[in-house]
């Protein structure tokens, strides 16, 4: 008896001991559920739903319909009167990315992910040769290898303000070189820390990505940066070209030198060019930034010869290329960043060259900018599919340039809302996981009192099914060209 307590007192002293020690992580609430009800809901996959409820369990739509029961313990947002909209995506946005300026991103082997070309930001970096002068400069113009989603940053002001103007998911495109990387399409709010006890914080920022990689992105007009080659446009034109073609050798001597068992001379493998190999066999697409007509044509030029599936980024020319677009089976996504905007245009592809002197508009630019708002519907019309970007300008512009398309531009209202949201999910690969209100799909969500594209409200954001607290709108911008214009 007296061996049989002693056993129990060790056995309780282990297990005191277990419970003490061992690293312990505060569980998730296994009902994380809200429910928006009485609202009219657009749910961009079918006709608006009225009196309708939208049921979010643990960041999933667990139901949406006119009918549906909420569960005692929900968290019930009355939305009587107000719209329900699937969260908007900005197409093509480098705010989620860290640029690695101050200190080595991940996936490029320490290198600085910024690498474009605006001076070190102090002294200039000396060389010992021309040659690693000329290494340094390729490495900062050829980045096919850089990936979005392994350089994201999150709870910035600028992400918060992407939220609250009802923008929930982003294209996240590297913003600088003429390969710039690989796109990934990512929500721009985190869900909140679990509590963590006695261990090491887990990774947070893949909760992000809902996609990667997305697309690869090349930009010809994107400047070498400093002097000599490839400074000038047809500079960059040749350097985009040449970098294909070398990646189609590698690719090619790698295939052989497998098939001869590994005899002869062993090729010379740059990961750079290596990147490139999914968009050489359209595993992913391309995405091409061009705005004007002659750069679409450059464009899908380019990705005819190469055999590459295109998308045309900015666009602004793009209603006089409809014929050439659909025969490419191409798709665009259209910047919103309309000339003579707050935005000035240049980011989205408008304006070409020219009006850099801040004299008056030259005919061509009064036209471009008359006609911008009318390309959604003529790319419509001719069946080539497309998504939005913000382009540089404002979340609050965003949406508002969003609302021009319809008003000024005679888009469908539908149409408008699919642009903005299944569309552009469809378009990025990604429509099985967002961008319309149905069961099964991430609960991104924008609640708002009144029409959304008629000076309606932001009321309240939900991404990955959990409220997003809202911020004020940014002041409008007093000049310069800062990332959304803010």
């Amino acid at each position: 008896m007296r061996n049989t307590r002693l056993l129990i007192v060790q056995l309780a002293v282990v297990l005191t001991a277990a419970l003490t020690f061992a690293p312990t992580r505060a569980a998730t609430p296994s009902g994380l559920l809200y429910a928006v009800k009485g609202a009219r809901v657009f749910t961009a996959a079918g006709a608006p739903i009225d009196n309708a409820t939208v049921l979010m369990r643990n960041g999933v739509i667990e139901e949406v319909g006119a009918s549906v029961s909420i569960p005692a313990d929900a968290m019930v947002i009355d939305a009587a009167g107000m719209n329900v909209y699937p969260g908007f995506i900005d197409m093509a946005n480098s705010t989620p990315i860290d640029t690695g300026e101050a200190e080595p991103a991940a996936g490029r082997g320490g290198a600085p992910a910024g690498g474009g070309g605006r001076g070190g930001g102090g002294g200039a970096q000396t060389f010992a040769t021309l040659e690693e002068a000329e290494r340094a400069k390729r490495a900062q113009i050829l980045r096919p290898d850089y990936l979005a989603a392994a350089n994201l940053r999150a709870g910035t002001p600028e992400l918060n303000q992407l939220a609250s103007a009802g923008v929930t998911t982003v294209l996240a495109v590297p913003g600088t070189g003429i390969f710039k990387g690989q796109s990934a399409l990512v929500n721009v709010v985190l869900p909140p820390d679990d509590p963590q006890i006695s261990t090491i914080a887990d990774y947070r920022k893949g909760l992000a990505v809902v996609k990667s990689p997305v697309a690869m992105h090349i930009n010809m007009a994107g400047r070498g940066g400093g002097q000599g080659y490839p400074g000038a446009l047809l500079g960059t034109i040749a350097f985009t070209r040449q970098g294909l073609l070398d990646a189609q050798w590698q690719r090619d001597a790698q295939a052989h030198y497998a098939r001869t068992g590994g005899r002869g001379p062993r090729p010379i493998i740059e990961p750079a060019l290596d990147a490139l190999k999914p968009a050489l066999a359209r595993e992913i697409p391309t995405a091409f930034d061009a705005g004007e007509a002659r750069e679409i044509d450059r464009a899908l030029a380019l990705a005819a010869e190469f055999n590459l599936d295109p998308i045309v980024v900015g666009a602004s020319g793009a209603a006089d290329r409809t014929a050439e677009l659909t025969k490419a089976k191409a798709r665009v996504i259209l910047s919103l960043n309309f000339p003579g905007g707050r935005g000035g245009g240049a980011a989205a592809g408008f304006g070409g060259g020219g009006g850099r002197g801040g004299g008056a508009p030259s005919l061509e630019q009064l036209k471009a900018q008359a006609n911008a708002p009318k390309v959604p519907a003529a790319l419509a019309q001719a069946n080539v599919p497309f998504a939005f970007t913000s382009g540089g300008v404002a979340p609050a512009d965003f949406i508002r340039n969003a609302a021009k398309t319809t008003k000024e531009g005679g888009l469908g209202a539908d149409a408008l809302l699919r642009a903005l949201t299944i569309d552009a999910a469809r378009l990025a690969g990604a429509a099985d996981r967002i961008g319309s209100i149905e069961k099964g799909k991430i609960a991104n969500l924008v609640v708002t009192q009144g029409d959304i594209f008629d000076n309606g409200s932001v009321r309240h954001v939900f991404i990955d099914g959990r409220p997003v607290e809202m911020e004020p709108a940014a002041a409008p911008p007093g000049g310069g060209r800062g990332r959304g214009g803010q």
